[in-house]
């Protein structure tokens, strides 16, 4: 199994996504899962050499742009200065401006901007990029992005570019991780990704793991309302990874990924203090009535360090434990942890 400097299964990066992006749960990507990947970026290769594939099948997403250009007729809107400009240079055109059907769009750009980075980079298996090059004879009209300014929160979806979403995400997780120097002065891209983009998919992961597969305790990211009274305007936002309910009980899990899980103190190691506030604060304010019935569990992505214990605690009449995912492991131990977890709660 390949590992990257993290320890974790590079094909485990594969199930991840495809939880958190239904889209690579399809046929189309079947294949990825007897593949070999020596490292991150062949696999996010290999997931939009497919996923390019499949949409030039269906055609590249057109949309209007704004265009504007100089016509012997009238289009679209005229442009009075430059049309006067033209006139006084006793040129008899006008100066239009109109959209356009186009694929020279911000997702294709995107997408092409990718591609070329991923065909360039020495990570990337020689039949996948292949595919990509074959692909990106499609997008000759299409424009190339500076990535470091893209605008990720000018994407918008809707029923005709749907199928973007997830290559889009993949894109970004990319991107997201491109360095613009190296020691020869060209561009490549990061062996991994980072801890802020890898925690938020290690949420949205087992958010949608337990949504496929433990539906009938409705799991949703939920908001935790204080149980204060006052000005409660400037307490910060409680939001749970997921959330359980059985109909009576409710399990509120808060998902981590550190580099280490255990902080030292006076030469003793210990959980985060932090992690451990947070989901005491979640579980008491749930749990208005003390109950009982509202429990909380950290779930910690497994780390190098020698001892990590699995416990649960009773704090204040709630369950409160901590438990740790092993993404080193084949996939099936990984599932099995994640069962293991609802069905000692259930």
């Amino acid at each position: 199994m390949t590992r990257d400097k993290k320890s974790i299964v590079i094909k485990n990066i594969y199930y991840m996504l495809s939880y958190a992006y239904q889209n690579l749960q399809h046929n189309n990507y079947k294949e990825i899962e007897t593949e070999y990947f020596e490292n991150i970026q062949d696999l996010f290769a290999a997931i939009l050499a497919i996923g390019i594939t499949s949409q030039l099948k269906q055609g590249l997403n057109r949309e209007y742009i704004e265009k504007q250009d100089t016509l012997s007729t009238l289009k679209g809107k005229i442009n009075i200065r430059e049309s006067i400009h033209l006139k006084l240079r006793n040129i008899n055109r006008l100066s239009c401006c109109f959209d356009e059907l186009s694929e020279n769009n911000y997702m294709n750009q995107i997408l092409k901007t990718t591609v070329r980075f991923l065909v360039n980079d020495s990570g990337v298996k020689r039949e996948n990029k292949d595919l990509l090059k074959k692909a990106l004879l499609f997008f000759s009209d299409v424009d190339t992005l500076e990535p470091l300014i893209i605008n990720w929160q000018k994407l918008n979806y809707n029923r005709n570019n749907a199928s973007y979403r997830m290559m889009m995400n993949i894109c970004y997780l990319v991107l997201h991780e491109l360095l613009l120097t190296t020691e020869d002065g060209k561009q490549r891209l990061a062996q991994f990704l980072d801890d802020q983009v890898m925690s938020n998919l290690y949420e949205k992961f087992i958010l949608e793991y337990y949504k496929k597969h433990f539906s009938q305790y409705y799991p949703a990211s939920r908001e935790i309302k204080w149980d204060a009274t006052g000005t409660i305007d400037f307490l910060p936002n409680m939001k749970s990874d997921t959330m359980l309910f059985d109909g009576q009980k409710k399990l509120i899990i808060d998902a981590k990924y550190y580099g280490k899980i255990m902080q030292t103190q006076y030469d003793n190691d210990k959980f985060r203090s932090n992690n451990l506030y947070q989901i005491f604060a979640y579980v008491k304010n749930e749990d208005k009535n003390n109950t009982g019935l509202i429990s909380g569990m950290l779930v910690y992505a497994k780390t190098d360090e020698d001892m990590i214990p699995a416990i649960t605690y009773d704090l204040s009449g709630n369950q409160i434990g901590v438990k740790t995912l092993d993404l080193g492991k084949d996939f099936s131990i990984l599932r099995k942890q994640l069962d293991a977890i609802i069905n000692e709660w259930s």
